[in-house]
């Protein structure tokens, strides 16, 4: 199987093209999300790789109201040192999932960030301050936590 195949076969395609088609329709272009507060549900929250190969927690918010409803905002912490991981776990327990939140080994918190996106997926949406801190880096709080009906 050629790799244009395995692309075939592992994508929705059709889906894709539909999201293509919507895209063209309704002159879908690219803004940057400016720093604000928004009401957001997270979409995607794992342990991975930065470009440079260090440890990261990736999360992804998607906006649910307002002028960007349907953009995303994009969380990415390295945590290869001790303040890091605790800036991590402090955004982990303002989601209000009551899961113990703990660092031990990078395998065991890969598991329990898995564990955290099970938890809220469907259940749990958030206010979220979206701000420009220290030397320019965004920061990222939690002020709100919304049950999902």
């Amino acid at each position: 199987m050629n790799i244009w195949d395995k692309f075939d076969s592992a994508i929705d395609t059709k889906g894709l093209a539909e999201d293509v088609k919507d895209a063209q329709e309704n002159g879908a272009t690219y803004k940057d999300v400016p720093h604000g507060d928004y009401e957001v549900k997270i979409d995607k929250l794992e342990l991975t790789a930065s470009k440079a190969g260090d440890p990261m927690v990736s999360v992804w918010f998607k906006i649910l109201t307002g002028d960007f409803k349907g953009s995303r905002i994009f969380m990415n912490q390295v945590i290869t040192q001790g303040f890091q991981i605790h800036i991590v776990n402090e955004f982990l327990r303002s989601l209000d999932t009551d899961i113990d939140i703990e660092f031990v080994t990078y395998k065991q918190y890969g598991n329990l960030l898995m564990d955290v996106i099970e938890a809220i997926d469907g259940n749990l949406e958030y206010g979220l301050s979206y701000k420009e801190g220290k030397k320019g880096f965004s920061t990222y709080e939690i002020t709100d936590v919304f049950e999902v009906e």
